[in-house]
């Protein structure tokens, strides 16, 4: 289990129009510009496959400005879901959150160790940033730790 949450100072209708971009030609979620790019086969609905990078997955469950839940189809050592949730807190609150669900077999423990975890981790608090930064008229980064920068680069076409 991978949790990753945000407490946006800002109310939920503000933030959930962000979350129906994911994956589109506008998306206004997914840091693609810096990592691989979402996509989606037939957009944000039941059933659409797709993935990012190496890991693919499909939309199991698709709640309009709530939640996208994903089931993991490669690599195939990954057998589990992940989920994309934002709740309202109070008026002026909501958490972003990303959760992984899963188990690893055989070289996916090591490739999630070793790797996975650590560039999915950078990318998703990239994805906070922007979401965070476009709500607020912030400029928000992170710095990716030396392991990150290594695997981007030794990874990298």
């Amino acid at each position: 289990t991978n949790i990753h949450s945000r407490i946006l100072h800002q109310p939920k209708a503000k933030v959930e129009p962000l979350l129906s971009t994911l994956a589109s030609s506008d998306d206004r979620v997914w840091p693609c510009e810096q990592w691989p790019a979402m996509r989606l086969d037939k957009g944000l609905s039941v059933g659409s496959k797709g993935g990012h990078g190496p890991i693919g997955y499909f939309v199991t469950a698709y709640e309009k400005g709530c939640r996208i839940d994903f089931e993991f189809t490669r690599p195939k050592e990954f057998v589990g879901k992940h989920w994309l949730e934002i709740k309202e807190l109070d008026a002026g609150r909501t958490e972003l959150k990303h959760t992984i669900h899963m188990q690893t077999n055989g070289l996916g423990a090591l490739k999630w160790s070793l790797a996975i975890r650590w560039l999915h981790d950078a990318l998703i608090e990239d994805a906070f940033n922007k979401v965070e930064n476009q709500i607020t008229g912030g400029t928000k980064r992170s710095q990716w730790n030396p392991w990150v920068k290594l695997l981007r680069k030794v990874l990298s076409p």
